[in-house]
């Protein structure tokens, strides 16, 4: 079967032939119909984060995926069902993160990730997977089913930093995202139609005319470029905000934010960053945090019911965004396509089969 893999640091995937999988006890088969590419895709393709299985040079890439299963093998699955594959497995039969279902609070080297680090990923004709790592989607949500596992990236940073506010009455009133990739679109898609905050923010560093721009604002909200209003100058600017959901990677950011929060606001950090070594007013910091109450919260990855909470959520986005969002669909004599980053591409996805 055909597979999409690259040697990490090689800048070139490529197309190649892989024997089918066979399912295993409490696995089932999976027929690939689209693979989403993402910034954490790129990334492994330059060999700045990820490694390959034991024992390959290369690895299949592939973490947002949809399918539909082809042999239920014995599982609670049906055949022809559509699924959405979870990411992280555990790297050596189980350990207590998996078997508490919170495989996302695992630390490092106590999992692996299909597609990221440690196993191959999705981007191939056929998977296999375990029963309980299947999330089902319905088919009218399929097409749009590699939008899941990013959308519930941002499910678990929502309710990590909720929970953070949890001891007094916190009300997510304004929010600002920084990074308008594909990542920080669905988050804004999300803040603006599934929770209602009344004004938003997304932070970027584009000049119009721009496709994400008019996403931006067409959602309602206000686009702040960077260049002429850098984080720490968004309160006088604008207002100081409630939330802010960095996803970056830029490293200024984590320490700009408590800049940018309101008394009481929590910021949550996804961007994973080169070392790089700064000046930082570490007093000031501290004070910001200490005597306004102000929380920073870490997070990647996300569970099972992450995803099943980001199939809800994507059955309530605008069908005219995620038309816009995703800006091309390509089969696999096209594969090239869909890695490309020129400006006007938002959001691409590989096409195995036909959904």
């Amino acid at each position: 079967m055909k597979a999409i893999a690259v040697e990490p640091g090689a800048g070139t995937p490529t197309v190649i032939d892989i024997p089918r999988p066979e399912p295993g006890p409490g696995e089932a088969l999976v027929r690939t119909l689209r693979v989403g590419v993402d910034g954490t895709d790129h990334e492994v393709i330059a060999g700045h984060h990820g490694d390959v299985p034991v024992g390959s040079d290369r690895l299949v890439l592939g973490h947002e995926a949809v399918g539909v299963v082809e042999d239920p093998n014995g599982t609670d699955l049906e055949d022809g069902q559509y699924v959405v594959p979870t990411v992280r497995r555990p790297p050596n039969g189980t350990n207590a993160y998996f078997d508490r279902g919170e495989p996302d609070m695992a630390p490092d080297g106590e999992y692996v990730e299909r597609g990221i680090v440690g196993a191959h990923g999705f981007m191939a004709e056929y998977i296999t997977s375990p029963a309980e790592s299947l999330v089902p989607i319905p088919e009218e949500l399929a097409p749009l089913g590699f939008l899941v596992e990013p959308i519930s990236i941002t499910e678990k940073a929502i309710e990590h930093a909720v929970a953070s506010r949890s001891a007094f009455e916190w009300e997510l009133e304004s929010a600002l995202v920084l990074g308008n990739g594909s990542l920080g679109l669905l988050t804004l898609a999300m803040l603006e139609t599934v929770f209602d905050v009344e004004r938003t923010y997304c932070l970027g560093r584009r000049d119009r005319p721009d496709p994400t721009i008019d996403l931006i604002e067409e959602l309602g909200a206000t686009y702040v470029d960077s260049r002429e209003t850098p984080v720490p100058e968004i309160p006088d600017t604008y207002e100081p905000v409630d939330f802010v959901y960095e996803a970056t990677g830029y490293a200024k950011h984590a320490v700009e934010t408590v800049d940018a929060l309101a008394p009481n606001g929590v910021g949550v950090l996804l961007g994973v960053p080169e070392p790089w070594t700064f000046e930082v007013d570490g007093g000031r910091l501290h004070r910001e945090l200490v005597l306004h109450n102000k929380a920073l919260v870490g997070t990647v990855n996300s569970h099972r019911g992450h995803f099943e909470s980001a199939i809800d959520t994507l059955s309530q986005l605008p069908a005219w965004f995620t038309d816009a969002l995703v800006t091309g669909v390509y089969g696999l004599e096209d594969a090239e396509a869909a890695f490309d980053t020129a400006d006007g591409v938002i959001k691409t996805a590989v096409e195995f089969d036909g959904i």
